[in-house]
């Protein structure tokens, strides 16, 4: 039976799974291979930075999301390497190395964090791209505020309690206003911690914040952060992160022991070695491929979401790497498949975005629908609505659901979760 091989287990991949579902040409078997046991929505990670929800309910296992009906097998493993002339995918898995056949092979394997191109912020700052990182800038936030109750050292105390964040894009916005919040919320369980001995600190390259959007939903996130004592550094850049403080690019030095880097990727170090083994094209890290999201020159070999660089057939400009645009090109890729495999021209990709959105910490958000702008309270609403719409399986919903109303009426939770076995105590 010809297999059409999906890997990663993103946005993207997932999307497309489940869109074959419906249109997978008949004898055709569906086969997904992601490293990882579960999917990650992305979008909620900051708000498990804050303990808005817990950390588990941001993942959901791929086994429960692809019932067999849609995913005739998953394979949990490593690819890597592809065989473009005998159509075999490679892939370490528990039980060993593994040559998966294909028909069609498709890559959605995103790319991955690049904290290294400045100096010292590989080494003393915390990226966010996974639910571990959540998970460890949240512990990191519970450790700080533990270690201000003991030290008696004003200067200490002071940089223990900075927590600054690189980058002023959706993903720096929503976890500064998120960190915000937490330690407002549990700043009360430190009864010797004081309010001015924690802040946040935003240090952005651009002349405002969330550069995707209209400029002035920048400056309502800008306004509302520094509403709440967030300093904005707006137009300015680190040159070096260093175990106590942020070297910025004017000289200035900000003490701080906690850096949280939301800037930067790289490409899939998968997408780097295919590039040079069947000679794929890369610009800016990513894969160039044709407007119907076929790999120039390589038959039966397909290519989406942020390890792709798509043509959008509407203005011709190359997709940005957003989960929405990638779920829109998986569900378009299905559609190309069945066409291709049935023998029909296939289609170049088109969309226009429905909009964007972002929080900006507790009940507050900015969003920009169909060009029109909004801010405030129905902006955060509508990105609640929006991504739990999104959330895969009815079983998530429903626990997003619960602890978002948790949330509105109690604390942050406090728990320092820390995983070792026994006898490593």
């Amino acid at each position: 039976m010809p297999n059409i091989v999906v890997v990663g287990g993103g946005f993207g991949g997932m999307e497309l799974a489940r869109a074959l579902h419906h249109q997978i040409p008949s004898g055709y078997q569906l086969v997904l291979i992601s490293e990882n046991s579960y999917t990650t929505f992305n979008p909620l990670l900051s708000e498990a930075v804050g303990a808005s929800i817990f950390p588990e309910h941001v993942v959901a296992p791929i086994r429960e999301v692809l019932d067999a009906r849609e995913c005739s097998r998953f394979i949990m493993g490593r690819v890597r390497d592809v065989d473009a002339e005998r159509r075999t995918v490679l892939c370490h898995t528990l039980a060993g190395l593994m040559l998966v056949p294909y028909e069609q092979l498709v890559l959605a394997f995103g790319n991955r964090a690049h904290n290294d191109f400045i100096p010292g912020m590989a080494e003393h700052s915390f990226p966010l791209k996974t639910v571990g990182d959540a998970m460890e800038i949240r512990n990191q936030v519970l450790r700080r505020l533990a270690q201000i109750e003991l030290e008696t050292d004003i200067v200490v105390r002071r940089a223990l309690g900075h927590f600054v964040v690189i980058g002023g894009g959706f993903s720096g916005v929503e976890v500064a206003g998120e960190l915000v919040d937490c330690l407002a919320g549990i700043r009360r369980y430190y009864p010797r911690v004081q309010k001015d001995e924690v802040r946040v600190t935003v240090v952005h390259g651009g002349a405002h914040l969330l550069p995707e959007l209209l400029p002035a939903l920048g400056v309502a996130a800008e306004h509302s952060l520094r509403r709440r004592g967030v300093d904005v550094r707006l137009q300015t850049r680190a040159s070096e992160v260093r175990a106590g403080d942020v070297c910025l690019g004017d000289g200035e030095l900000l003490a701080a022991r906690t850096v949280v880097c939301t800037i930067g990727t790289r490409p899939n170090t998968l997408a780097e070695h295919l590039a040079a083994r069947l000679k794929l094209n890369l610009e800016r890290g990513r894969i160039v491929v044709a407007g119907d999201m076929s790999v120039p020159s390589l038959p039966g070999m397909w290519a989406l979401g942020d390890c792709a660089l798509v043509p959008n057939a509407l203005d011709g400009k190359p997709s940005p790497p957003t989960a929405q645009f990638a779920v829109r090109q998986a569900r378009h890729l299905a559609l190309n498949l069945r066409r291709h495999i049935a023998g029909k021209k296939t289609a170049d990709f088109n969309y226009r975005a429905r909009g964007m959105i972002a929080t900006v910490g507790h009940m507050k958000g900015v969003a920009q629908v169909r060009g029109l702008p909004l801010s405030g309270l129905p902006a955060w609403l509508l990105w609640r609505a929006y991504y739990l719409s999104q959330m895969p399986t009815l079983r998530r919903k429903l626990r997003i659901s619960v602890e978002w109303a948790w949330e509105m009426f109690f604390p942050a939770d406090i728990t320092h979760l820390q995983f070792k076995r026994s006898k490593d105590q």
